[in-house]
């Protein structure tokens, strides 16, 4: 890499470490912890606690150990410096929040929270654990910007095992909405500009936060299964059975996003639902996306938001959620989300964080670069940045 170059990347890392360093009790761990984060941004292929002391400049990986489990540093503090930084990078008034969760395959039964589940990773069900993820998506990129782990209720319930995973007290059994909640409620609350929220079938079958998103007078657009009973006027009706009784001639055919081969088109209806008692200035209704190649392969979102909203921007907040899988992607490939070998609660934490901490990093090294290569700088961004 260039020495100038060198310089800009180092640059961006001193303000990134600026914005964190008050969290960290000692020079020792808040300078560890910068090494981390250039480990994970680095080429080498796994980002685990041999490696990355490597890349550190130490001989074993105690000190990278002591990172992830005895140093004194505050890790939600740093969260919500990484919640902070990105929304400096991406906000905009149209930002969408995303929820979602990702499998992190294991083997044994000791790491907190592991057991047989579906991962939606691996399309079945393995040993592994579950990370709820809160992710913000706006005209300007996407990042993930909040992590919760889920703790089946098995464990939950287990005190021996809670206690030899280091499961704090205070954490009781939570579902993955339960979780998705807590991450929506500390984004909104830290006032992150979203004018709204979307999900999967996991979060929008969750009558308690769609209700909780409501009272919030908070726009969301929420995928469903076929079977979720819907209220139109009176009456509760499936899903699947609204957008059968309607006319095949309303369907329209947008672009749901950007994919990896270009647009991803489908075709769409928009169906308005009778709901009593909804504040003036808000509907609901539901959104119906059609394959083009296999028309009887349907996906159902639940709406809610003011009247007057277009059909293509419902679409265009349904296709963000492909944002997060991006990202988990991305984290995962290049920057060592699934690479942890931590087994206790705060180790898991303290990694996802510093990762989560380095994609910011490298956005922020990336918009930087953009804007030197228009002032007709000679820096340039590193390819890395680009996948």
């Amino acid at each position: 890499m260039p020495a100038e170059e060198m310089d800009a990347w180092e640059r961006e890392l001193d303000v990134v470490m600026g914005r964190v360093g008050r969290h960290f009790a000692r020079a020792e761990a808040r300078q560890r912890a910068r090494g981390y984060i250039r480990g994970l941004v680095s080429e080498i292929k796994r980002k685990n606690g041999w490696q990355l002391a490597e890349h550190i400049g130490e001989q074993t990986p105690d000190g990278v150990q002591r990172l992830l489990s005895s140093a004194v540093w505050d890790v939600e503090g740093v969260q919500d410096e990484v919640r902070a930084a990105a929304v400096d990078l991406l906000g905009h008034p149209k930002g969408i929040l995303v929820v979602d969760e990702t499998g992190f395959l294991k083997k044994g039964v000791k790491s907190a929270g592991v057991k047989r589940q579906y991962s939606g990773t691996a399309g079945r069900v393995e040993n592994c654990q579950i990370g709820v993820f809160l992710g913000y998506a706006s005209r300007d990129g996407y990042a993930l910007i909040d992590r919760e782990l889920y703790l089946p209720a098995e464990w939950a319930q287990d005190p021996a095992r809670r206690m030899e995973a280091g499961v704090p007290e205070t954490i009781a059994f939570a579902t993955k909405p339960e979780l998705a909640r807590q991450m929506l409620e500390r984004a909104l609350e830290a006032g992150i500009p979203a004018r709204w929220v979307t999900g999967d079938t996991v979060y929008g079958d969750d009558r308690r936060l769609r209700l909780w998103l409501e009272e919030r007078c908070q726009p969301f657009v929420l995928a469903v299964s076929c079977n979720d009973a819907l209220w139109d006027g009176f009456q509760q009706i499936r899903a699947d059975a609204l957008a059968a009784a309607h006319p095949d001639d309303q369907w329209v055919c947008l672009s749901a996003g950007q994919g990896a081969k270009g647009p991803r088109l489908y075709e769409w209806m928009h169906l308005p639902l009778a709901r009593w008692g909804v504040e003036p200035g808000w509907a609901h209704s539901l959104l119906v996306r059609r394959s083009l190649t296999q028309p009887n392969v349907l996906a159902y979102y639940v709406v809610f938001a003011p009247p007057e909203t277009s059909l293509s921007d419902l679409v265009r907040v349904a296709g963000a959620r492909w944002t997060i899988e991006e990202g988990f992607e991305f984290t995962k490939d290049d920057l060592g989300l699934d690479h942890y070998e931590v087994r206790h609660w705060a180790g898991w934490y303290r990694h996802i964080t510093l990762v989560l901490l380095a994609q910011v990093y490298l956005m922020a090294v990336r918009q930087q670069a953009q804007a030197d290569e228009k002032n007709g700088s000679a820096t340039r961004p590193d390819p890395l940045l680009t996948a």
